[in-house]
């Protein structure tokens, strides 16, 4: 990705894109002219394909983007009829023509197996679960898999969050191997993509600001989350890790890089008197063991490399749906908040003009549709129906690639491993064994 460091005095130095240059989804302009766009989909389930449990539906992106030009020439899905159930759908609406030719296929090396070369895809959309990418073990490599079937010309990948369960240094050494491929990646930190978060960079850029502190809190409604794999650390990693990375994310994007030896962190665990939960919706006690229960609340702080510091809490406490999230950033003379990013996104400046906050809006933001689009927009050769090209750098406008996400990705697991040093050694007695 290209960088912009010599061309900004602020101590930001991540790309970032004009706030007026991301449209909300309906918005969107006509699709490009061109040939065909061919797309095959890792992972038949929510997050390429959408559910009632949030906004998440990167096909539903993909069709407004490109419109007729879009073919999906397959979907790995080990559950059949998972994928069967989504072609259905597909097939009964509008966009039926980038579904009628799309084929099943169960693993990634039945996919090679029985590639057509005429059907050679684009792109690769990758929303299987974070367990089987980001990692060098076989099996769990998609993206190296990726890789080695298509040496010479790897088509671009778009890659969800976070990007692995594995360790850091395998996820790093995966990102470095992407780096040297040239390939285009994207990966899904959508909050960047925000226009009240690009705002935010445009603040601190023009006023040559240095940000100071980061300020980051993330307390979501517990009850809403019905996944049993989210309450176990050993399948989704715990939330910090798993959900609040994401703040973990935008943190780093204003802050910069972390020193990783300043990390420390604490947790309320399950066990301790004010741990317990009165909705927790699945049945905790009796299906996951004590060991491998979630944290209900961390606290963490820690120092960027530019002496900035930064602080991040994130808290299983609220019932009902809605989620509580804010970011402040703080430089000299200003104060940004962030407010509920994921719902109805806006910005709070305090400057020094006055005492006066400021209030900034943006009206049918849909940051999903601003990623992919930006994804595509790299991975397109302006419409034509030619190979992967990696756009212009005065273009190119994808705002997380791997590399920069696996940092990412070694700041939320600093959180939990210091988190996890700092328990309690005197536990109480269990009330009853798990199954």
């Amino acid at each position: 990705m290209a960088t912009t460091t010599d061309r900004r005095r602020s101590s930001v130095r991540r790309p970032s894109i004009a706030a007026d240059k991301l449209g909300a989804m309906t918005f969107s302009s006509i699709p490009k002219a061109g040939g065909e766009f061919r797309i095959c989909f890792i992972g038949g389930g929510n997050i390429n394909f959408g559910s009632d449990q949030g906004p998440w539906d990167h096909s539903f992106r993909l069709e407004h983007k490109l419109g007729p030009r879009l073919k999906v020439v397959g979907i790995v899905e080990p559950n059949r009829a998972t994928a069967e159930a989504v072609l259905t759908r597909k097939r009964g609406s509008f966009v039926v023509s980038a579904y009628q030719d799309t084929e099943i296929y169960s693993s990634f090396d039945e996919y090679v197996e029985k590639l057509n070369p005429e059907k050679r895809p684009h792109a690769f959309i990758i929303g299987s679960p974070p367990a089987f990418r980001g990692s060098t073990t076989p099996g769990k490599d998609v993206e190296l898999a990726i890789l080695k079937a298509f040496p010479n010309d790897t088509p671009a990948l778009f890659i969800e969050k976070p990007i692995s369960t594995d360790t850091v240094e395998n996820a790093l050494t995966v990102g470095r191997t992407l780096v040297d491929s040239k390939t285009v990646v994207s990966v899904g930190y959508f909050l960047r993509y925000l226009r009240v978060v690009q705002k935010m960079r445009s603040i601190i850029e023009d006023n040559d600001l240095h940000v100071m502190a980061t300020v980051a809190r993330y307390v979501c409604a517990y009850p809403s989350i019905r996944k049993q794999a989210w309450w176990m650390k050993s399948r989704d990693c715990g939330p910090i890790v798993e959900q609040g990375t994401h703040f973990c994310d935008l943190s780093r994007y204003f802050g910069g890089d972390v020193e990783m030896d300043s990390v420390q962190a604490h947790a309320l665990e399950w066990y301790e008197e004010a741990g317990e939960l009165s909705k927790c919706p699945v049945d905790e006690e009796n299906t996951v063991e004590e060991d491998d229960r979630v944290p209900r609340v961390t606290a963490a702080t820690w120092k960027y490399k530019t002496g900035a510091v930064g602080s991040f809490t994130h808290a299983l406490v609220l019932q009902g749906d809605k989620y509580s999230t804010e970011l402040e950033i703080y430089a000299d003379g200003y104060q940004l908040r962030l407010v509920d990013p994921y719902n109805a996104p806006s910005l709070e400046v305090r400057s020094p003009l006055g005492d006066e906050v400021e209030h900034h809006t943006f009206a049918q933001d849909d940051p999903y549709f601003n990623q992919m689009s930006a994804f595509i927009d790299a991975s397109d050769n302006d419409g034509n129906a030619g190979t992967t090209a990696v756009a212009d750098d005065d273009e190119f406008e994808i705002l997380s690639d791997f590399d920069d996400a696996a940092k990412s990705y070694a700041l939320s697991w600093a959180i939990r491993v210091a988190s996890e040093k700092s328990l309690k050694t005197v536990r109480r007695a269990p009330k009853k064994a798990a199954k």
